[in-house]
Parts: C-alpha cells; structure tokens; sequence
C-alpha cells in the first residue's frame, strides 16, 4: 500500500513558509525595505480601535443583536431552574413556593422509572452518535469520489431532503414500512418467511430510532464534511498520484487527515447532545409493548412536569440531563487536549 512520505500537516507548513518567503521577496524587490526572514513569518497584534468598529459597524451591530437575542432566550430563563429546589405552584410563582433543596433530585434518583429512561436516553444517544457521525463521515467520502458533476449533484439534492421532513411524516413512513402488513414484512413472506412485529419486541425499537435518525440526517450532516474535503490543496491528490496512490490510499492518507481537525471539534459537540436522544421518534413509535425501552428523558418530563403538573420535577430532570452533557463536554474536551488534538476551548 502506498504511504506518504510527509504528513499533511509537514506539506502544508512548508507551503505555507515557501509562499511567504516568495512572497517577501517580492514586496522587498518593489519596495526595497522589506526583509525577509526565512523562519518565522511576522504576526502583528490585533488592536481594536474605534475606526476598526465603525468601519465594521454591520457586523458589530449584528453581533450584538444575536447576544441579546442568546441573553434573553437562553440565559435569563435559567433562572427558571430554581424551581428543581422548591415545590413549585403557579399560583404562589417562584418567590412565595416552598423551598424542598434537594427533594425533587432525591426522588429522582430513587425512582426506577427514571433510572430506566435515563438508560434508555443514553443507550440511544450513544448509537445515534455513532451510527449518524459515521454514515455522516462515509457519506461525505464516497460523494466526493463521485466524478460526474450531474450525478453528483442530484445524489446530494435528494440527501438532503429528509431531513427537511418532519418527524411526523418519518415515522409515518416507517411504521407503514415495518408494520404486519408492510413492504418489509412482505418480502420476508416473499422468501418464506414469517412476519415480524418490529413495534412488539423491545430488542427492534432501539436500531430502528437508529435507522430513523441515519436516513434523516445522515445527507445533512455530510454537508461540512463535504466543504473540508473541498478546502484540501489539489495538488497533495496530484503528489499522491504520481506516487502512485490508488482512490483508497488517497482517502487513507490526504482526506481523513485533513478534515480530522472538523471532525474531532464535531464529535466533541454532538458529545453534547448524547442525551438529547429524541423525542418525536421516540413518542411516536412508542407503546405499551415497548415502554420499557422507549421512554426517554424528554417523555418523562413531559409526563411528570406538564400531564402531573410537577413543574418541579420535570425541572429537576431537565436540569439533571443538562448538568450530565455539560460534564461529557468537558470530558471530552480534556481528553482531546491531552491527546494533543483540535478542542473546543
């Protein structure tokens, strides 16, 4: 199998050097007065001055307008959170309800109920991560191989437009598709087969929120993926070429480590958002049959905090889902950092 004999990074950082020196020499040849130093090319500070923000005053102003939209949407209604300490009633408001401390969280963690939808929001979140981030990932690859321009483009058309559908009409789709008398179940009579109750066995709902999440988002989330794998340098494809490299060594050696830095600072946010594993999909195609295992987080807030009016509770499970992806964040974050990768912060 053909290897480079540089990384990626190593060309880019002579490119980069050469163009500069080539660069300097020019402006020294026009002007005289400029200097070149073949090592470390000069960085000037960044100073913010007042004729910089008016000359920028569009984006100052944009800027500011999403801060206070983020301040007011976002940060100020945190302060809703105090009710996971009190037992709250809307007649008496967040200033006169009883002060209960850590009750509500106490009650959650000793009740079965809400250890089991946090195992199942977890477990989903866990195979939706890997199973989206991947097809994501691959997706973006084998489009890019594609060399007819057409094809190429009606391919990521036609990717795209599941995810502009909404979950109502996706898990229509799908439990027409895998019910008792549906296309699937079909076929397997076809070949002799006996029906499956895929909406009747726990061991089913799990792959099938997976499958619902891949086909819906995968043609979307390709999309960066797609514009690094544009940003790589031709001529890296051209060098490896003439070497001798094969599409697969290509892929192997130049596009997965030149979009690893996009990659790792993605992983790191959807991380994140490992418990916001569902709610639509999981509500819709839930039952009794299955409850055991489609239950998420989101449906117990939703039945403690609005249909049991414990707006308390809910908060607390709500505030307790948001803690846990703050700690995976940092968790990953570090670990990043340490392995000498991109991070967040």
């Amino acid at each position: 199998m053909w290897r480079p004999q540089y990384s990626v990074s190593t060309v880019r950082r002579h490119i980069y050097v050469k163009c500069y020196v080539m660069k300097e020499i020019v402006m020294s040849q026009k002007t005289g007065s400029v200097k070149v130093n073949k090592t470390q090319p000069y960085v000037g500070k960044n100073r913010v001055t007042f004729a910089e923000l008016k000359r920028q005053s569009f984006l100052v102003i944009t800027a500011a307008i999403f801060f206070i939209y983020g301040l007011i949407f976002y940060y100020i209604p945190l302060g809703g959170w105090v009710m996971a300490f009190q037992n709250y009633k809307p007649k008496t408001g967040l200033l006169h309800s009883k002060w209960v401390g850590l009750a509500k969280f106490k009650f959650l963690f000793e009740d079965d109920r809400f250890i089991r939808v946090f195992r199942n929001t977890l477990a989903m979140g866990v195979i939706n991560l890997i199973a989206t981030f991947v097809m994501a990932i691959l997706f973006a690859i084998l489009l890019n191989e594609v060399r007819n321009t057409l094809v190429k483009k009606g391919i990521q058309t036609i990717s795209y437009l599941p995810h502009f559908l909404s979950w109502i009409i996706v898990t229509g789709i799908l439990h027409d598709a895998l019910s008792t008398n549906g296309i699937v179940n079909e076929v397997i009579r076809a070949f002799g087969g006996n029906p499956i109750v895929f909406f009747g066995d726990t061991k089913y709902f799990w792959p099938i929120v997976a499958f619902a999440n891949v086909w819906k988002e995968t043609g979307w989330n390709a999309i960066i993926y797609l514009a690094a794998i544009t940003a790589i340098d031709p001529c890296l494809y051209e060098a490896a070429s003439i070497d001798g490299a094969g599409r697969f060594s290509k892929i192997l050696h130049i596009t997965l480590p030149s979009i690893r830095p996009t990659i790792i600072i993605l992983l790191l946010i959807n991380v994140g958002n490992v418990l916001n594993a569902g709610f639509e999909v999981q509500y819709l195609l839930g039952n009794d049959l299955i409850k055991s295992v489609s239950d998420t987080i989101d449906i117990y807030v939703l039945n403690w905090g609005i249909s049991q009016s414990d707006f308390s509770l809910g908060t607390a499970a709500g505030m307790f889902k948001s803690l846990v992806s703050i700690i995976l964040i940092l968790i990953a974050n570090s670990i990043a950092k340490r392995a000498g990768q991109e991070r967040l912060f």
